[in-house]
């Protein structure tokens, strides 16, 4: 299976704790994603690590804060602050999460997910064509891991995101952490899931860990990546094919070699499986 285009091989999230470590040792990576709310600042320390590791590895952009399913108006500020970053960066992409955070101009700093119905459809995608066209360029929205459902959603949330996507002309930033816990709190199948998205939009993997209580699990981005998420992202590149991915690491930082050998777990596990599909 030959890799698309828009395939930029595998990278990590750029976190503070190793800014000194990239530069000192050059890791054998692809690219970095980004914060872009840690970096949207004039100048400072961050901020001259940032461009100093920009020099040598691209660079995606991922945000914490559109709140593009929110019912108060885009933050203008906030979008003015997100061009300038983009600018500056040049990233190959940037994206965000399919949610709101936060309601009348506060931000409860959680991702919450929407109902899935035609009402709300129609509201994301009026707002995601607005961010498009004040950037300039398609965004990626990233499914959320949730723990909580509504009793007026019409449809399946793979159905509601694909809705969004084609009538939006943006893309899909695809969470197969977020999804193993979503399905596990909600009783429904990851692999549904996987087949009902459509492959053509999808452009970035996520990979991640989470905690496990039994009963309900949490999206907590503090563990390494879990067998079954493991095993779901097998499941995803058969059929999605070769698509950017990256460990999420968020909390509990390991060193980052750590990271870098899990990394190597996912360029591992997408070779055996991509190749066999070759050869099959």
């Amino acid at each position: 299976m030959t890799a698309p285009d828009h395939f930029i091989g595998f990278g990590l999230g750029l976190r503070t704790e190793h800014f000194q470590d990239v530069l000192d040792t050059r890791p054998n990576l692809d690219w970095f994603e980004v914060v872009s709310e840690n970096f949207m600042i004039n100048g400072g320390k961050p901020k001259h690590y940032l461009h100093a590791i920009r020099e040598h590895y691209p660079m995606v952009m991922h945000g914490v804060s559109l709140s593009i399913g929110s019912t108060d108006p885009l933050d203008m500020n906030y979008l003015r602050q997100l061009k300038k970053l983009t600018n500056e960066l040049q990233p190959k992409w940037i994206s965000d999460h399919l949610c709101w955070t936060g309601n009348d101009h506060t931000n409860t700093h959680d991702l919450l997910p929407l109902p899935y119905n035609e009402e709300a459809i129609a509201h994301v995608v009026d707002r995601v064509k607005q961010v498009q066209d004040f950037l300039g360029r398609k965004i990626l929205l990233e499914n959320v891991s949730s723990y909580l459902t509504y009793q007026n959603s019409e449809m399946t949330e793979w159905q509601f995101f694909n809705e969004i996507v084609n009538r939006a002309d943006c893309h899909i930033l695809l969470d197969i952490n977020n999804i193993y816990v979503s399905a596990r709190n909600h009783d429904f199948s990851a692999e549904s899931y996987l087949q009902g998205i459509d492959k053509d939009k999808v452009r970035q993997f996520h990979l991640a860990g989470h905690s496990d209580y039994g009963d309900y699990v949490i999206d907590t981005h503090d563990h390494a990546v879990a067998d079954p998420v493991w095993q779901l992202y097998r499941q995803a590149l058969k059929r999605f094919g070769w698509i950017s991915t990256m460990i999420e690491r968020d909390d509990n930082i390991p060193p980052l070699q750590t990271l870098l050998n899990e990394l190597d777990i996912a360029r591992e596990i997408a070779d055996k499986t991509l190749n066999q599909i070759n050869t099959s």
